[in-house]
């Protein structure tokens, strides 16, 4: 039986492309982001546009490799990457925006393979089940999509 797993990727999906109850999905908020303003700050002490988005990106990635089981890949690796400095000339808003898409995509294909069984593991080198992990990355979605909008409206 797989019903809480369906309803974790039907939020997810939701919340990434669907019709959010608070708005517009993540998906459109980032791809209606003018790529010429990704780089500002509004102050020296502030994240970038860029910075969000790759920040968003490493925690979809860390929850997809633990979801795998990928050992070579110590959660340590994600926490290093995480606010990591960002290379115009590497990271780009097309580009994180294509890998943020396919990673979402990922963790939905093996959601999928699961059963609700599942969520109740402990995900590794971690103090909490998948359920959480799983939850905290559709609200960590939300919490920085809901930045990176405010600060594409002040900055643009």
């Amino acid at each position: 039986m797989n019903k809480e797993i369906q309803s974790i990727i039907r939020n997810l999906q939701n919340v990434n492309s669907g019709e959010p109850w608070y708005g517009r999905p993540v998906y459109k908020m980032l791809e209606e982001t003018d790529p010429s303003i990704v780089y500002k700050k509004p102050n020296a002490d502030s994240h970038s546009l860029i910075e969000l988005l790759y920040h968003m990106l490493t925690w979809a990635e860390f929850t997809l490799k633990r979801m795998e089981g990928d050992k070579e890949q110590d959660p340590a690796a994600s926490e290093k990457m995480d606010w990591r400095d960002i290379d115009p000339a590497i990271h780009t808003w097309e580009k994180g925006l294509k890998e943020f898409k396919r990673i979402h995509k990922d963790i939905v294909t093996l959601l999928e393979t699961k059963d609700d069984e599942f969520l109740k593991e402990i995900v590794d080198h971690r103090k909490y089940n998948f359920r959480f992990l799983l939850n905290g990355l559709i609200q960590h979605n939300i919490y920085h999509t809901g930045q990176i909008a405010y600060l594409a409206k002040s900055l643009g």
